[in-house]
C-alpha cells in the first residue's frame, strides 16, 4: 500500500502561514454544462446520450435522447445542429458529428421498433393540443408520459405541420416522418384530422378540456407590392411545397424565378429543378452573407445548378413573364440600396418565398390575448393572457425552426403539467459552462470527422431522393467516441493514477471518485491532468 505525501513545516516559513495543514486550496469535482447540450434548442443531453452511444448501447442512448425529443429521427435529418457550431471539438479538429448520431439513433429505433416507455399515471386532466407539427406533436408527448389525456386538433389531412407541407421529401422521407408520428399515436395520443379550430373557447368547452397548447404552423405565405400584369403566374412558395403532398404536382414551367432567402426559397428552387425546369433562379435583395438560409442548404443548392442573383429586386412582372429586376447596392451602414440599374429575366413563374404568416382567427374574442405582429405573446411559462391557454411554435415570437418548435412543446408541457396540479415549474439551475479552456487535450488524439453520404448531383436534379444519407453503425460508434464528454467525469482514472499523495478514493462503477483531504496538498496536479475539465481549485475556508 503506497503511503501518503507528507511534508515538515518550519515554523516561521511561508507554509507554516496557510490556511489548513497544508493547502491554501483544495480540489473538488464538479459537474460543467457541456456546450452542445447549451446550444440545443430542445434541450436534449447530448452529452448523455452520445455517452451511451459510444458504447453500444443505442437502444439506451435513444432512450435518454427522447426524454427531451420524440423525433430523433426526423431531427437528425432537419435539424441545423448549434450544438456543433458550439462544440469543443472543432478547436482540435472537427466537431461531433452529433447529428449524424441522432439520425442513426432515430433510424435504428424505426427499424427495430423501439417505443417509449409506458405513460405515468393516469391524472383525469385533458390537454387539448392545435396543430400536429413539431411543437405540437412535442407537447402531447411529453404531457401524454406525465399522464394527461391529449388530444390533437389538426386542420391538414395528415399529421405534421410545416415538417410535411414546408420540408421537400429529398430532405426528410415521409416514412420517417410517419413512423415516428405514429409512436407518438402508440403512446395513446389521439390525432384528430381534418379537424379545423375555429374558435378556441368553444373547442375547449366542448371538448371538456382544462388546457390547451396552440401550436398552429404559419402556412399563409406573405405577399408584397410588385406591379403585375393580369396574365402572369405568381404563386408563394408554401402553397407550391403544400401541393407536393398531392397527386397533382405544381405547373412551374421551365424557367422558375424564386423570391426570397430563406430556408424556404432554397427549398422551392430545388424543387422546382427536380420537377423538371431547366433554369431555377433566385433573386435575393442582399449578400449572401446576410442570407436566412442555412450555408449548408446554399451550398446543395448551387451543387444542383441553381442560380442565385444576389443584390437584387423583383419591381414588376409583365403578361408574357419578363421581371424587371433592379441592381442593388450596399451603403456604408452594409444595408441594400437602389442603383436605377435593371435588366430583364424570362420566367414561366414567379414564385414569392418572403415569409409565413399564422392564421390567428381562432383566437378571436378570446379576453385576455394580446397579438403583436402576427405573433401570440406569452409570459416565460409559455402562458398566454388566458389562464389555461399556451402557446409555441411559429405561433409565439422566436426563430421558426423544428427543434426550436419541439423545445417549445417541451418547456410548455411541463410548465401545463405544473398549472394542471396548482404548481410552478421551476428548472433546474445550469451548471457553469465547458469552455475549451477547462480541458486538456493532449490526451486525445486526431480522429478526422464521418462525412455523410451524399446523392450523386445528377440523380438529386431529377428525383426526389434522400439527398444525405445516415451513419452505419461502424461510422455511428466511431463518431459517438470522438465526444470529449466536456466538463464531466467519464472514470478514465487519471486523477488517480497521478495524484502523488493517493488522495483519490475510487467508488466503484458508475459513482466516480472523491478526494481524502487530510492526504491531499493542494497541488493541483489533478486538475492539471483531467481530460474533461471535471476538477476545479477552489480556496479553502479561512
Amino acid at each position: 500500500m503506497r503511503k501518503p505525501f507528507a511534508i515538515t513545516l518550519i515554523p516561521g516559513s511561508s507554509l507554516a502561514n496557510l490556511t489548513g495543514t497544508w493547502r491554501t486550496s483544495r480540489p473538488v469535482y464538479l459537474d460543467r454544462l457541456p456546450p452542445c447540450n447549451n446550444a440545443c434548442p430542445a434541450g436534449e443531453n447530448i452529452q448523455g446520450w452520445l455517452f451511451h452511444a459510444e458504447s453500444g448501447d443505442y437502444e439506451a442512448a435513444w432512450r435518454e435522447l427522447v426524454k427531451d425529443n420524440p423525433l430523433p429521427a426526423v431531427m437528425g435529418r432537419v435539424c441545423y445542429h448549434p450544438c456543433e457550431s458550439s462544440c469543443n471539438r472543432k478547436q482540435i479538429d472537427a466537431p461531433v458529428g452529433i447529428n449524424s448520431v441522432e439520425r442513426f439513433l432515430g433510424d435504428e429505433a424505426i427499424k427495430r421498433g423501439w417505443q417509449f416507455d409506458a405513460p405515468a399515471a393516469a391524472t383525469g386532466k385533458r390537454v387539448l393540443v392545435v396543430g400536429a407539427g413539431p411543437s405540437g406533436l412535442s407537447a402531447a408527448y411529453h404531457l401524454a408520459r406525465m399522464g394527461h389525456t391529449v388530444e390533437i386538433h389538426e386542420a391538414g389531412p395528415f399529421a405534421g405541420g410545416m415538417m410535411r407541407f414546408g420540408i421537400p421529401k429529398y430532405r426528410l422521407p415521409r416514412e420517417v416522418l410517419d413512423a415516428e408520428v405514429q409512436r407518438i399515436v402508440n403512446l395513446g395520443v389521439t390525432i384528430r384530422l381534418n379537424s379545423k379550430v375555429d374558435n378556441i373557447l368553444d373547442t375547449m368547452k366542448q371538448g371538456h378540456f382544462d388546457a390547451t397548447f396552440l401550436a398552429v404552423g404559419a402556412h399563409i405565405g406573405k405577399r408584397t407590392n410588385i406591379h403585375a400584369g393580369a396574365a402572369a403566374k405568381i404563386v408563394d412558395a408554401v402553397s407550391v411545397l403544400r401541393s407536393m403532398e398531392g397527386e397533382e404536382k405544381p405547373m412551374l414551367g421551365r424557367r422558375v424565378v424564386v423570391y426570397g432567402g430563406g430556408n424556404t426559397a432554397i427549398d422551392v428552387a430545388r424543387t422546382a429543378k427536380r420537377l423538371g425546369a431547366s433554369e431555377a433562379i433566385i433573386v435575393y435583395r442582399r449578400t449572401r452573407e446576410k442570407m436566412p438560409a442555412h450555408d449548408l442548404e446554399v451550398e446543395e443548392a448551387l451543387q444542383e445548378g441553381i442560380m442565385i442573383k444576389w443584390l437584387s429586386t423583383i419591381k414588376r412582372v409583365d403578361d408574357e413573364g419578363k421581371l424587371t429586376v433592379e441592381k442593388m447596392e450596399l451603403d456604408d451602414k452594409g444595408m441594400p440600396q437602389p442603383t436605377g440599374e435593371f435588366e430583364t429575366l424570362e420566367s414561366d413563374s414567379l414564385v414569392l418565398a418572403l415569409g409565413q404568416d399564422v392564421d390567428l382567427s381562432l383566437l378571436e374574442g378570446v379576453p385576455g390575448l394580446e397579438v403583436n405582429d402576427g405573433t401570440v405573446q406569452v409570459s416565460p411559462n409559455m402562458m398566454t393572457g388566458y389562464p389555461g391557454i399556451f402557446a409555441g411554435g411559429d405561433m409565439v415570437p422566436s426563430e421558426r425552426t423544428v427543434t426550436v418548435a419541439v423545445g417549445h412543446g417541451k418547456k410548455a408541457a411541463r410548465h401545463i403539467d405544473a398549472w394542471l396540479r396548482g404548481a410552478v415549474y421551476q428548472p433546474a439551475a445550469k451548471h457553469e459552462l465547458a469552455d475549451f479552456k477547462n480541458l486538456n487535450t493532449w490526451y486525445y488524439s486526431d480522429a478526422p470527422k464521418t462525412v455523410r453520404p451524399m446523392l450523386d448531383v445528377i440523380r438529386r436534379q431529377s428525383s426526389f431522393d434522400e439527398v444525405q444519407g445516415g451513419l452505419d453503425e461502424t461510422n455511428a460508434l466511431f463518431e459517438a467516441r470522438r465526444c470529449l464528454s466536456c466538463g464531466n467525469c467519464f472514470e478514465c482514472d487519471n486523477c488517480y493514477g497521478v495524484c502523488p499523495d493517493n488522495a483519490v478514493i475510487k467508488l466503484g462503477a458508475g459513482k466516480r471518485y472523491e478526494f481524502n483531504y487530510d492526504y491531499c496538498k493542494g497541488c493541483g496536479i489533478c486538475v492539471t491532468e483531467c481530460p474533461s475539465g471535471s476538477i476545479k481549485m477552489v480556496p479553502e475556508d479561512i
